[in-house]
């Protein structure tokens, strides 16, 4: 996996709790909520999901307001990793690399997650293995968030189909990057 970005802090959180919906609905939850950090999801291994709100993003030339960070928080090591696509993408793919089909399982988890449905409740009805890597379950819930922040910072855009169907924005025009977790969802279900 790529280099984490990992701070070493204690950090005061307030709890809450958001339903993955449909896009707009669990984007303007998203924006209502007060600038501060909020602890939002639970790991099974005792790790937590972490919000915090603004996050400084700077998207088509204007800062975002309603942006935030999205963490995995260690509270026994007082540890926050701020969680990229890109390290998501690359950890998926090493995880390919040693255990194809399932990969493909927690990627068909992936896009229960990016259609609406809660992690939780996708996780309850599956048995999913750790090929290598991190635990499938961290990513899955994170991306539940980092989905969230997408949808915020461009409503008007491609929202959350900028990671899952791999799109990126040049000037005006929207192209097709092919490093969407759909792309790699679909590569690894042509016959080898």
């Amino acid at each position: 996996m790529a280099k984490r970005n990992i701070y070493k802090h204690s950090i005061d959180l307030n709890r809450i709790r958001i339903k993955n919906s449909d896009r707009e609905s669990f984007a303007e939850e998203l924006e209502k909520i007060e600038y501060r950090g909020y602890e939002v999801e639970d790991i099974s291994d005792g790790r937590k999901i972490v919000i915090v709100k603004p996050g400084g993003k700077q998207s088509f030339g204007r800062m975002r307001k309603e942006d935030f960070f999205v963490f995995i928080y260690n509270p026994n090591e007082q540890t926050l990793w701020q969680i990229t696509h890109k390290q998501i993408r690359d950890d998926l793919v090493e995880k390919a690399e040693n255990d194809r089909e399932e990969t493909i399982n927690i990627l068909q988890v992936f896009e229960r997650v990016y259609n609406g449905e809660e992690p939780d409740s996708v996780l309850q009805g599956t048995n999913l293995s750790i090929p290598s890597g991190e635990n499938p379950e961290a990513l899955i819930k994170a991306y539940k968030w980092i989905w969230g922040q997408e949808d915020v910072n461009y409503p008007t855009g491609k929202g959350r189909a900028m990671s899952w169907e791999g799109w990126e924005k040049d000037g005006e025009e929207w192209n097709k990057t092919g490093t969407g977790l759909k792309d790699l969802l679909e590569q690894l279900r042509e016959p080898e």
